[in-house]
Formats: structure tokens, C-alpha cells, sequence
């Protein structure tokens, strides 16, 4: 199995480009939101660890976001308890699609939470700064502080770029989107 991790900035295009390849794929962000929907054990440790902001379950976003913003190390605690779950559902997903060829992993921190292997294949989403705030500005829940506290735990553009196999420029449309994964794919079915 080949696996294919998806790295870019916040508002890239991480997500729609992972989804357009075919292959299946493991959407970190989805499994967070199930978490804090479905598994009361996560609930019962993040309001263990911070009790002034996690009141109910299922977890709601915005106490998640309202913790996140009020003390510098509450996403370190949140991420702490929440990324242990989301290894073992990562690892799930890989058992479950070991006999598929390609999967792919949508994992906002890949690199940063050291999820990545020797002999992964690397694309990173390149969009320009100005069209990814123009995107997330029009998001409903769009959060200025909260969007920069996330840019500040993550690895540079540059860096990421350097670990990369490929790099697809993405303009927001889906022609040009389709045409990079076509040429990604050919050259991994060599």
C-alpha cells in the first residue's frame, strides 16, 4: 500500500484535493468531529483537564474554540487527548484498505504529529495567501485568532515544500485541480 499524505496551509484545498483522487481516504478532521460527538470517554478527559470549558456532550465547537483562545496551552491538553485517538483510528483505517494500492491521509498536522513514514508520498496544496483568506473569510465560523493560534503550531510552507514528492498549484478550480491529480496519478501507476 501507498500511502499519499496531503500537506498545505490552513484553507488550502487539503480536503477537496484528497477527495478528488479516488482512492479512499482518512479525514483527521472528520474523525476530530466524530469524537467530539460520539466518544464520551474524550469528553469525560477534556473536561477532566479543562473543567471551566467543557460542559457538555457532546463536545461542542465552541467550547473547544472558546479553551483554545483563553489559555496558550489548552490546545497542547486538547491535542494531547485528542490525537492519541485519532493514531489508533489512523491505524484502523490503514488495516481496514491494507490491500488497496493507494489511500490517502487528510491530516492537518501530518508532519508536525510525526505521522508520516519513510516512502510516503508527500503533496503539498500551494495556494496563494490572499485567495485562502478571501475563502476562509466567507466560512461561517471563521475565526481570525483561532486561524492564526493553528498557523503557529504548524511547519513553514517552505518546509513542507522541501519534504514534498509533488506540489500542486491550486488556483480554486476544479479543472486545474483534476488535471494535477492525473499527472500525479500516471506517474505513480509508473
Amino acid at each position: 500500500m501507498i500511502r499519499i499524505g496531503i500537506l498545505g496551509n490552513i484553507g488550502s484545498g487539503k480536503s477537496y484535493v484528497a477527495n478528488n483522487f479516488g482512492y479512499p481516504v482518512f479525514d483527521a478532521d472528520y474523525e476530530v468531529a466524530m469524537l467530539y460527538k460520539k466518544d464520551r470517554k474524550i469528553f469525560l478527559e477534556l473536561k477532566k483537564i479543562l473543567p471551566n470549558n467543557i460542559k457538555t456532550f457532546p463536545v461542542e465547537k465552541k467550547e473547544i474554540i472558546k479553551a483554545i483562545l483563553q489559555k496558550k496551552d489548552n490546545l497542547k491538553k486538547i491535542n494531547k487527548v485528542v490525537h492519541i485517538e485519532i493514531r489508533k483510528k489512523m491505524n484502523s483505517f490503514l488495516k481496514k484498505n491494507k490491500n488497496k494500492k493507494f489511500v490517502v491521509l487528510d491530516i492537518p498536522l501530518l508532519l508536525e504529529n510525526r505521522l508520516n513514514k519513510n516512502g510516503d508520498i508527500l503533496i503539498f496544496i500551494d495556494s496563494k495567501k490572499s485567495d485562502i483568506l478571501k475563502k476562509l473569510t466567507r466560512r461561517k465560523n471563521f475565526n481570525k485568532k483561532l486561524f492564526n493560534k493553528f498557523q503557529k503550531i504548524q511547519f513553514s510552507s517552505q518546509y513542507k515544500i522541501r519534504k514534498s514528492n509533488f506540489i500542486i498549484k491550486n488556483d480554486f478550480t476544479k479543472k486545474t485541480i483534476n488535471i494535477n491529480i492525473k499527472d500525479i496519478q500516471k506517474k505513480l501507476n509508473r
